[in-house]
C-alpha cells in the first residue's frame, strides 16, 4: 500500500473537509484502481499520474491552455518509444505509453519512465495528513466493485468525486473540496450491488 490506512467513524469523515487540485486526486484514484485491476504498487503509482497527466492535457487542449505538439514533434516522440520498445496500457479509457524496465513495468511521461518515488512525494504533498483517510476510502470503493467494471466506470466514477472547481479556465489549477458524503454513498451503494441476490 501507499501509505498505512487508518479507519475513522463515519461520521469523522462526512464531517471531514479535504481540499486539494484534482489532478492529484485522478492520480490516487488511478493508482488505486490500477491496484485492482493487478498492478503492483510501483506500477500503478505510474499509471496513476499518466492517467491524471493524460486527462490534464486532453481538457488543457479543449481550453486552448496547450498547444497541440507539431507533426514532426509527435513523430519523434513516437519513434523515441518505439526505440525503447514501449508498449500500451489500456486503463480507465486511457492509452498508456509503458515500458518493461529492470524495476519492472512503468508509465511513460514523453519517452521516459515515471518514478513512482516522485508520485509518491507529490500524493503526500498535496493530500498531506488527510492522505491515508482519503486512500483508504478510495480503496473500499475499489474492492466493492468488480475489477473489470470499475476499469469501465472508474472515470465516470472520478466525474462524480473529483473536487469541485469553477468550470473552464476559471477553474483551471485551483482547488477544492473533495465531497466524501459522495464518496461514503457511493461505497454503501456499491457494495449493496455486491450482496443483492441474483435472480
Amino acid at each position: 500500500m501507499l501509505v498505512l490506512m487508518v479507519r475513522g467513524s463515519r461520521y469523522a469523515v462526512l464531517m471531514a473537509e479535504i481540499r486539494v487540485n484534482r489532478a492529484p486526486f485522478l492520480t490516487l484514484w488511478a493508482t488505486v484502481v490500477a491496484r485492482r485491476l493487478g498492478h503492483d504498487e510501483d506500477t500503478s503509482l505510474t499509471l496513476g499520474r499518466a492517467v491524471a497527466g493524460l486527462t490534464a492535457q486532453s481538457k488543457g487542449r479543449r481550453l486552448g491552455i496547450y498547444t497541440p505538439s507539431s507533426d514532426e514533434a509527435r513523430e519523434a516522440l513516437r519513434e523515441q518509444r518505439a526505440e525503447a520498445g514501449a508498449e500500451t496500457v489500456t486503463m480507465m479509457g486511457c492509452a498508456i505509453p509503458c515500458v518493461q524496465t529492470t524495476e519492472g513495468l512503468r508509465a511513460l511521461n514523453k519517452a521516459s519512465p515515471i518514478d513512482p518515488a516522485t508520485v509518491r512525494k507529490y500524493m503526500l504533498g498535496r493530500f498531506k495528513e488527510q492522505l491515508p483517510l482519503v486512500e483508504g476510502k478510495l480503496v473500499q470503493l475499489a474492492e466493492a466493485v468488480d475489477p473489470a467494471e470499475l476499469d469501465r466506470t472508474a472515470m465516470n466514477l472520478y466525474m462524480r468525486l473529483r473536487p469541485q472547481v469553477p468550470k473552464g479556465h476559471e477553474g483551471w489549477g485551483k482547488i477544492g473540496v473533495l465531497n466524501m458524503r459522495t464518496l461514503e454513498e457511493l461505497i454503501r451503494g456499491s457494495r449493496g450491488l455486491q450482496t443483492r441476490p441474483r435472480r
